[in-house]
């Protein structure tokens, strides 16, 4: 049985990039004004922009000059943090000097505990804007009593294949950060409604604001409701308490009651090709049994 999930989703401006003692003071203020939440979340790249304004894209970001090692003093810093401060945090990605001297656009996660205890690699850089090397796997990372939680990072969105996956590994909430500045942020919108609703889970999108980005975060939960959303771009943090066990619900009676799209293929079932990954949805490996966070039976089904 999950526990509720207090978070807050900061919808900032890139944070000066030579500045972590400013930010550590700033999260701890958050933390005191705030102290039920345990999960505090912050857009793309936000503490490792230039300038602000500056965005993946951008010719004023250099991102061979700020990439450090996953393990480096940064990485240090923030574990102890998440440690004095007793919470999960999701920093923002961070340029990742990878081997062979390529960059990657990488989100850490810490525990209270002061570990990290997951690092996404972003699969979709945003070609051509983007020069970051892409990741290739996908991330998913447990959250004590709360759930399980996937990761994504912007361009990710725009890939549905990133999402279901996600929610196949037992995602319950997909953690998209952001940095948008253009007018697509409109689209993202939707895509965060959208991944939400195909793969039934909860979908946090969090944007930075004005001037690094148009805001517009938001929350969605399992069945594509907008629970908490920034109407504009300027600075705020958005808070609520979901519970991550929702998604059990929704896909074992349906979305609106109605659509249980984890139940769509039944063993016995003809499998369909699928030629664009080369191979095919099984009906043996579909449905919520195959979930790696399978829902609970109920007692009219054991």
């Amino acid at each position: 049985m999950a526990s509720p999930l207090p978070l807050a989703l900061v919808q900032a401006a890139a944070h000066p990039a030579d500045a972590f003692d400013s930010f550590a003071s700033g999260l701890e203020r958050l933390v005191r004004q705030r102290d039920a939440v345990r999960l505090f979340v912050f857009p793309e790249l936000h503490l490792n922009t230039t300038a602000p304004g500056a965005g993946p894209g951008d010719g004023a970001a250099l991102p061979e000059d700020l990439a450090e090692p996953l393990d480096g003093a940064r990485d240090r810093r923030l574990a102890e943090l998440a440690a004095d401060l007793g919470v999960w945090l999701m920093p923002g990605s961070f340029y990742e000097r990878g081997g062979g001297d390529r960059i990657h656009n990488t989100a850490p996660v810490y525990s209270p505990a002061g570990r990290r205890v997951a690092a996404y690699r972003k699969i979709c850089p945003w070609r051509p804007y983007e020069t970051t090397a892409p990741g290739n796997e996908f991330v998913v990372f447990d959250m004590g009593e709360y759930g399980r939680v996937g990761m994504s990072i912007c361009y990710d969105a725009w890939f549905p294949e990133i999402s279901r996956n996600l929610a196949h590994l037992g995602a319950q909430l997909i953690v998209n950060l952001v940095q948008t500045p253009t007018s697509d942020r409109e689209q993202e919108v939707v895509l965060a409604r959208a991944n939400a609703i195909t793969n039934q889970v909860f979908v946090a999108s969090v944007n930075a604001a004005t001037p690094t980005g148009l805001g517009r975060s938001l929350l969605v939960d399992p069945e594509g409701r907008v629970r908490t959303q920034a109407v504009g771009a300027e600075a705020c943090v958005l808070t609520d308490v979901i519970d991550l066990a929702e998604t059990d619900r929704v896909r074992r009676y349906g979305t609106a009651g109605l659509n249980r799209v984890w139940d769509q293929f039944q063993p016995g079932d003809a499998p369909v090709d699928l030629p664009l990954y080369s191979g095919r949805i099984d009906p043996d490996t579909w449905g919520t049994r195959r979930l790696a966070h399978a829902p609970q039976e109920t007692a009219e089904q054991s």
